[in-house]
């Protein structure tokens, strides 16, 4: 962890703002708070944070508002804090680009190893070498900017992508042609242990072929491989 790492917590329970900025300040971060999106906004206008947690339930506009919002303009990790137990806040949350997904109550121990693994991953996707940076090539005409987590159709209109979307298409830029597990993928995408039973990553994938496939229920890119995983089927040219 560097001396600059930030993170911003919005909550509009100002218990939960104290007892995570005495904890996450005693680990080393700097820590901002905001109790409402308006705060959050002048937060992170001001200064964007080096991460973000963010309560759903929020006065006025909700958690998956200012996600959505942050995810158009920034790659910074989001992770969702909520009392709320229901699968679909979870899909929800992650379909609008949250990283990750933590339930209050919360063991302490278990947020921050969930920050310092999103923190991790997040410095890792950024340009460092030939397989994070450039402009991978397939299908016909599709373009990912590996460097700027952008994505461009044949017609070259821009395609808007979530975190997750943006990770997962990367991961099959990368290994063309190989069989990806659910594992394997969850692993790249979210960097933790997930339950076998989750579907999320079936979801991510239905997300994404639809902005990438001509047919989604006939999909040519993405294949489903029954037992194993995915495969990104066409070829892959990076530049």
């Amino acid at each position: 962890m560097s001396d600059t790492d930030s993170i911003l917590v919005i909550d509009d329970d100002l218990r939960i703002l104290r007892l995570l900025g005495h904890y996450l300040q005693r680990e080393g971060y700097t820590v901002r708070t905001a109790t409402c999106t308006r705060e959050a906004r002048e937060q992170f206008s001001h200064r964007p944070p080096d991460l973000i947690i963010l309560d759903i339930g929020l006065p006025g506009e909700d958690g998956f508002v200012f996600a959505r919002e942050i995810r158009s303009q920034s790659t910074i990790p989001i992770l969702m804090l909520t009392g709320r137990s229901e699968t679909i806040d979870k899909v929800v949350g992650l379909e609008l680009g949250a990283d990750d997904y933590l339930t209050k109550p919360f063991e302490e121990r278990e947020l921050l190893a969930r920050i310092r693994s999103l923190l991790r991953r997040y410095r890792m996707s950024r340009p460092a070498g030939s397989e994070s940076s450039g402009i991978a090539r397939f299908g016909e005409g599709w373009r990912l900017d590996l460097t700027r987590h952008e994505l461009f159709s044949p017609t070259g209109e821009n395609v808007s992508l979530t975190g997750h979307e943006f990770r997962l298409l990367k991961a099959f830029v990368l290994h063309p042609n190989r069989v990806l597990s659910r594992d394997l993928l969850m692993d790249q995408i979210a960097g933790r242990d997930w339950n076998p039973l989750d579907r999320s990553i079936d979801v991510l994938i239905a997300k994404l072929r639809k902005k990438i496939e001509s047919n989604p229920a006939q999909p040519a890119l993405i294949k489903a491989i029954r037992g194993e995983g995915y495969k990104l089927t066409a070829p892959v040219a990076i530049d």
